[in-house]
Order: C-alpha cells, then sequence, then structure tokens
C-alpha cells in the first residue's frame, strides 16, 4: 500500500500521482493521512484503485471517479461523488448536500446522514444511505436507486423521471410528480441487491417504494398560465 501524508504532501501532488496510474496501474492500493476536510480530494480516478481517505474529507472529494474504490473514514462535504461514473464510494461519516450529484453510475454508500439534494439529477447511479437524508433529495432524478434506511426531508423526488426511490422511515413530504408506488417482487429483488452490495442489514419488506407519476412529462395546455 502506499501512503500520502497531506501534512507533507499538496492535494495536487495526490491527485496527479493517482491519475498517473490510468497509463501504467504500478500501485493499486492506497492510504491518504491527514485530509484535514481538504476539498478535491482522490478525483477524476480512471483507474481500478482501492483508495482509503483516513479522515473528513471537504468538497467534491471522489468526484468524477470512474473504475476506483474510495472509502472515506469520516464525514465529507458537498457533492461527494458529483457525477461519477462506475466504481463504488464509501462514505463512514455524514455527507453534506448533494451527494451523488449527477452521477451516471457506480455505486455511493452512506453509512451517516446525507444532506439537502442527495441524488439531485441523477442518472444513472445507485446511491444507499444507511440513516437520513435531507430536503430535495433526487430533484429531477432522471435513472438510477436511492434507498435510505431513515427518513426523508421535504419535496422528496420533486420532478423526478424514472428513477426508484425505497424509504424505510417517514417521508416529510412528497415533490412535484413524485408518488407512492406499489413494491412488486421486481422491486423487492433490486432492494434486496442493493443493500447487499452496500453491506447493510435491512429488511426489504420494510420499506416503501416512491417514483414518479409521470405528469409532467408532457406540455398540457391546460397549464399553459403557469409557464
Amino acid at each position: 500500500m502506499r501512503t500520502v501524508d497531506l501534512n507533507e504532501a499538496a492535494v495536487r501532488d495526490l491527485n496527479q500521482a493517482l491519475h498517473d496510474q490510468s497509463d501504467e496501474c504500478t500501485e493499486r492500493d492506497w492510504q491518504v493521512l491527514n485530509p484535514k476536510g481538504a476539498h478535491n480530494l482522490a478525483c477524476g480516478l480512471d483507474q481500478n484503485l482501492s483508495v482509503e481517505i483516513q479522515g473528513h474529507a471537504g468538497y467534491f472529494c471522489a468526484g468524477m471517479n470512474k473504475k476506483a474504490t474510495v472509502t472515506i473514514e469520516g464525514n465529507v462535504g458537498q457533492g461527494v461523488a458529483e457525477n461519477m461514473m462506475s466504481g463504488v464510494v464509501r462514505v463512514k461519516g455524514n455527507a453534506s448536500q448533494a451527494a451523488g450529484a449527477t452521477a451516471h453510475g457506480g455505486l455511493l454508500v452512506i453509512e451517516g446522514d446525507a444532506g439537502a439534494r442527495c441524488g439531485i439529477s441523477l442518472k444513472g447511479a445507485d446511491i444507499v444511505v444507511k440513516g437520513n437524508v435531507g430536503h430535495m433529495s433526487c430533484f429531477m432524478a432522471q435513472a438510477g436507486s436511492l434507498v435510505v434506511c431513515g427518513d426523508a426531508g421535504d419535496a422528496l423526488g420533486d420532478s423526478l423521471y424514472e428513477v426508484h426511490i425505497y424509504v424505510k422511515g417517514e417521508v416529510k413530504s412528497l415533490g412535484a410528480d413524485c408518488v407512492k408506488k406499489e413494491m412488486r417482487p421486481e422491486h423487492l429483488e433490486e432492494l434486496t441487491e442493493l443493500l447487499n452490495r452496500a453491506g447493510i442489514d435491512e429488511d426489504p419488506a420494510a420499506f416503501t417504494r416512491y417514483g414518479s407519476a409521470r405528469q409532467l412529462y408532457n406540455f398540457k395546455v391546460d397549464n399553459a398560465a403557469a409557464y
């Protein structure tokens, strides 16, 4: 395992060393010490690396991730795993707002709580949150899944498209065009797989599914005055 101590190295040096592995991978296992809330850690990775960040991270940690497995042993700031394409990002603590924003693929696991707008404009990734999520989570989410083992805040799934949302706890309110839906066998199967991948022991039958009512897909002349 290669260790980088951010008391001695700059974030730019860390990221450059990680990016160099995409051309010729000589070190797959990395450990980052003393992150101290630094921003933009382990961004833009494009190789099957394992990166362990031993502490709290700031904004956009593991953003644009592709192939890599990034584990944060602490809390993260805004936009963790933003625009992720593939791989796995695991947060052992809490995540601030916009976790997994616009993510196209891969798996984001948050073992604590997530703030507002978790999964905003989600485009195909899977997000599993062991705790609660804040308001406007999955706003304009297009594809993928959000699993919440705790509670959800106001306006869950506002203006969503075809994302699948599963919540075990209470939902403060649903956003525009988001409705409660039937949990069919294929959804129980999907949820079971997501929980297993995330390493979270929960009963899939205890969750409620939410999704789009599909009333915002087309322009309706009766609503013209609202535009």
